[in-house]
């Protein structure tokens, strides 16, 4: 695959995330089947309007049709009662024999052991709005539960999809990180390969004047650092991160690049 157009890298950042947790976890259970595919080539070009999430499932969908093995029954499926929509289901796909209703969730989260009392409490959303057990909760009890709605077993009825022969599954890649200088081994729970950077406060920059800075906007969250960007100034990329980022409770995913021209990913915290 071409990596020089953004398009071609957010598909490479796609299929190298790796998943969160192998197999099942809270008894949601992982589909792999995404992992290590390689479009050959690219006619994904999504409607630039879209939401990171969105994109990532028109990216899903992708690489589900060039996957021989696997047939593309539904997705996005809207089920309505009385023109009021229950909700959503994300896929549903035929895996050689095996139906399965498919949930499709990228995350990045970042660990603060001040939340919470347990491994999984620990992950949250980079905002403190979102965590990885809300998540997992809303999968439980609200995502999944829909499958087995009268209105979701008529709506794939017409479909001419048999319900009953159903299992549930979600592909659930996510990005982690954890503090400057984290050597916690608590992570027991998820896979440790997802962490890939960690995160600063403000006031930890200071050990970071020697730096360049760049601010990926939000669909480029999948991206790998590469060089081929304009890199900031730490006195600049002040500036902007203050002013457009941290008055506004946002913190932003950024690329630095050191002395010796290595690249990491982290997110600066307004909290």
């Amino acid at each position: 695959m071409e990596l020089n157009q953004p398009i071609n890298r957010r598909i490479a950042g796609l299929i190298d995330t790796p998943l969160l947790w192998e197999k099942s976890l809270w008894e949601v259970e992982q589909e792999s089947i995404l992992q290590h595919e390689i479009l050959p080539s690219t006619s994904i070009v999504p409607h630039q309007s879209l939401r990171l999430g969105q994109l990532v499932e028109q990216y899903t969908f992708a690489l589900l049709q060039e996957n021989k093995e696997v047939q593309l029954l539904a997705t996005n499926l809207q089920i309505i009662e009385n023109k009021l929509t229950l909700g959503e289901l994300d896929a549903i796909i035929r895996h050689r024999q095996q139906l399965i209703h498919l949930e499709i969730s990228y995350k990045f989260y970042l660990y603060d052991d001040s939340v919470g009392d347990s491994e999984l409490a620990h992950w949250i959303g980079p905002n403190r709005r979102d965590s990885l057990v809300k998540k997992l909760t809303k999968l439980k009890e609200k995502q999944f539960p829909l499958l087995h709605h009268p209105v979701t077993q008529e709506t794939l009825f017409q479909l001419g999809i048999d319900k009953q022969t159903i299992i549930q599954k979600v592909f659930f890649p996510a990005q982690l990180f954890i503090p400057l200088n984290c050597l916690s081994n608590k992570f027991s729970l998820i896979n440790r390969d997802c962490i890939v950077g960690f995160y600063l406060r403000k006031e930890q920059l200071v050990d970071f004047t020697r730096h360049q800075f760049y601010i990926p906007k939000k669909l480029d969250w999948l991206v790998h650092p590469h060089e081929e960007v304009e890199w900031l100034s730490h006195s600049d990329f002040l500036k902007i991160v203050e002013n457009d980022f941290l008055l506004k409770q946002r913190s932003p995913l950024c690329w630095i690049k050191n002395e010796l021209q290595e690249l990491h990913k982290i997110f600066l915290v307004w909290w």
